[in-house]
């Protein structure tokens, strides 16, 4: 796997928890950059408080085995409670997920139906008399992407497909995202005891 992103989220949890998913963020940051690792924040959800975040998106791009094998599942962060003095409570957890790109997020040309038609705009009487402009459609998503950029049908068939290829992996990549936070908050808290790594330090 060399194309990921990933999803931090705090699921239900307060907002200790919040302020975990902004600290995980910004360790993977600093841990990528030293390895030489692509990393681009993608989205964030921010929480209550200033310095939190619900969840947090990120794309990663290099060697991330080791990544992946490090932080992916649920993080345990061992912190007494910066909001709250006297909370006994110091184990704040959050979920990390992967999401590898070129397995998950495929592109198949046999879902995909394309269609002629003639182009609008200016350019006169040339522009109807051919039918240049290319509707590529993708069947399960419903996606349509219209292209009339050149007056060659070829090249409007290329262009056609190169941007449905990426609306479509944006779409896959979304439900790929909603499905796990939906699996998150289908519980009260984040796995305890599994914990794949532990931080202990000042929130």
């Amino acid at each position: 796997m060399d194309k990921a992103i990933i999803q931090i989220t705090a699921g239900r949890g307060p907002a200790e928890c919040s302020r975990v998913v902004a600290k995980v963020t910004e360790k993977l940051f600093a841990q990528c950059r030293k390895a030489g690792i692509e990393i681009k924040l993608l989205d964030s959800t921010p929480g209550d408080l200033k310095g939190t975040f619900l969840s947090t998106l990120i794309s990663v791009s290099g060697d991330i085995d080791s990544l992946s094998k490090e932080w992916s599942g649920t993080v345990q962060w061992i912190s007494k409670s910066p909001y709250r003095k006297f909370h006994k409570r110091k184990n704040w957890f959050v979920g990390v997920a992967f999401f590898d790109i070129e397995k998950q997020m495929q592109f198949n040309m046999a879902d995909v139906r394309m269609e002629t038609c003639r182009a609008s705009g200016p350019g006169g009487q040339n522009v109807n008399k051919v039918e240049t402009a290319v509707r590529g459609t993708h069947i399960p998503s419903g996606i349509q992407v219209l292209a009339m950029d050149s007056r060659s049908q070829w090249e409007n068939k290329q262009l056609c497909l190169k941007r449905l290829e990426a609306k479509v992996q944006a779409w896959q990549g979304e439900k790929l995202i909603q499905q796990q936070q939906e699996q998150w908050q289908e519980h009260n808290e984040l796995e305890r005891g599994r914990a794949v790594k532990t931080i202990e330090e000042v929130l």
